[in-house]
């Protein structure tokens, strides 16, 4: 009787649990079964596991083997088990040393041939076994994503033979080693023709984490000015930059090393269900808003979307988490992400132009603008109206507007005063901005009176404070001041003529 325990890693939402690869072997009529909760392809390992194995010139046992992939109550699922089990079958049989599986942890499915293939979510796990104090070992196309996670040794085989060898101490397997990061040339601000006030916004918007949207007719902009929020955010730090790979990993998107620092832009189509916005699925995965973690999700045409994918967006924005809840389990991805949304003022798209051009009356603009519904609306912290250019400021030799690296280094600068605070302005909570966003009785009164002709709800006059706190910072001042308040109120104008929806 033979008993060989192999560790290896599921994969559940982002998180990347231990699971005990078991097995024993017993006498009786040859026959080989796997419990545990494994879904179809991992019952179907016995065979690509069986012909890897006779493959690499090893013999398979005609013997009752029982495989138990521990804690039974984890649903199994994918071909990431394969590796393990052929190694612990090797292992129970006495081909292979018990002692030698002791410190590792083993990921890849298997060919029919013995060659290691890659898995998603590798990322996740190898950060998993790093903190477990063990090694991994991963097919090569894994090794890059693998090493990203710096506190785990990575090795890489490329067929179960190797591995034998490497384990009998007859072979030293490669460490895998992280590709150069090559940051991706962002779009720059420069690009973008007047449109003071927008660009103002967009600098705003950066410097404190603030959600914006966009108003205005085709063409002004919108979408233009969007695409260079992520050019004038501050790099992602090492933790940021590590959470939004792992998320890319576990999503089956695929992960590009050479670019895993890069805060991600995420611009779905207007389409998108609610599902593809938060995630889901049978077997959960991460969704837009949280492929977007610490960078930009960008809905354009935003009264175009379902009602309902858009209501779904309210609670993610405010804890910058989401839950997908399942009969059998239950996923948690985190999802804070930068909103920044763009709309029409009008079906036709031209209301409030000095051209005239627009056609729709009253009540269209009405249900047309009733398609965002109040509670989301006041989530948004900046409300801008890009109006469209005049064809002066469009020509080629029109001065130019500030670049990317220019608006950025006063991003950057404050941030670094709200790092000091503790979070990001637009992050604060109802203490700190109790402590940090004080005002004088003066602009008390001020706010009180924008609050009370607006017609403005606690969330949105606590969202006034922290956008005028960003622009204080901005300005380099310790105290917000009288302009700073008005800008920001200005900036909620819009909420009070779109209709609003009861929450």
């Amino acid at each position: 009787m033979g008993l060989a325990i192999v560790h290896s890693r599921a994969r559940v939402g982002v998180h990347a649990p231990e699971v005990r690869v078991e097995v024993h072997m017993a006498g009786g009529l040859p026959a080989m079964s796997i419990v545990g909760l494994p879904e179809a392809a991992v019952r179907e390992a016995k065979d690509r596991v069986r012909a890897a194995i006779l493959c690499a010139q090893f013999e398979f046992p005609a013997r009752r083997i029982t495989i138990n992939l521990a804690p039974a109550d984890l649903p199994k699922n994918g071909g990431r088990f394969d590796l393990a089990i052929a190694l612990g079958i090797l292992a129970a049989s006495g081909q292979l040393s018990n002692e030698a599986l002791d410190g590792w942890e083993f990921l890849g499915e298997l060919a029919l041939t013995g060659e290691i293939r890659a898995v998603d979510g590798v990322l996740a796990a190898a950060v998993a076994a790093g903190q477990a104090q063990r090694k991994v070992l991963v097919a090569p196309a894994n090794g890059f994503e693998a090493a990203l996670a710096t506190d785990v040794e990575v090795r890489t085989a490329r067929t179960l033979l190797e591995v034998c060898a490497a384990l009998d101490g007859r072979k030293e397997l490669p460490r895998a080693q992280p590709r150069q990061y090559v940051p991706a040339r962002q779009p720059d601000l420069v690009d973008v023709r007047g449109q003071t006030q927008a660009r103002r916004a967009l600098e705003i918007a950066a410097a404190g984490a603030h959600h914006l949207l966009f108003i205005g007719p085709p063409g002004s902009g919108k979408t233009l000015l969007a695409s260079r929020l992520c050019g004038i955010l501050p790099e992602a730090g090492d933790t940021e930059a590590l959470e939004s790979a792992i998320i890319r990993s576990v999503s089956g998107h695929g992960l590009d090393p050479a670019r895993w620092r890069q805060r991600p832009f995420r611009n779905p189509h207007h389409t998108a269900s609610a599902v593809a916005l938060v995630g889901g699925g049978a077997d959960p995965r991460p969704g837009e808003i949280s492929l977007a973690h610490h960078g930009v999700l960008f809905l354009d045409e935003l009264p175009e979307w379902s009602r309902h994918a858009l209501e779904v967006l309210r609670e993610p924005l405010e804890s910058g988490s989401v839950t997908i809840s399942r009969a059998a389990r239950q996923c948690e991805f985190p999802a804070r992400f930068q909103l920044v949304a763009a709309m029409n003022p009008c079906p036709c798209g031209w209301a409030g132009d000095p051209s005239g051009r627009c056609l729709c009356n009253d009540e269209m603009i009405r249900r047309y603008r009733a398609r965002i519904s109040g509670p989301l609306l006041e989530r948004i912290d900046l409300h801008v109206e890009v109006p469209r250019l005049a064809p002066s400021l469009l020509r080629s030799d029109a001065i130019p507007s500030e670049s990317s690296a220019v608006v950025r280094e006063r991003v950057i600068r404050a941030r670094g005063l709200q790092e000091v605070r503790g979070a990001t302005n637009a992050r604060m909570d109802q203490a700190q901005t109790n402590a940090w966003c004080v005002l004088t009785s003066g602009d008390c009164a001020l706010l009180e009176r924008a609050v009370e002709s607006l017609q403005l709800s606690a969330r949105s006059l606590h969202r006034i404070l922290r956008v005028a706190r960003t622009i204080a910072d901005l300005a380099g001042s310790e105290t917000i001041r009288t302009q700073h308040l008005t800008e920001a109120i200005g900036y909620r104008r819009l909420e009070r003529s779109l209709p609003r929806a009861a929450a």
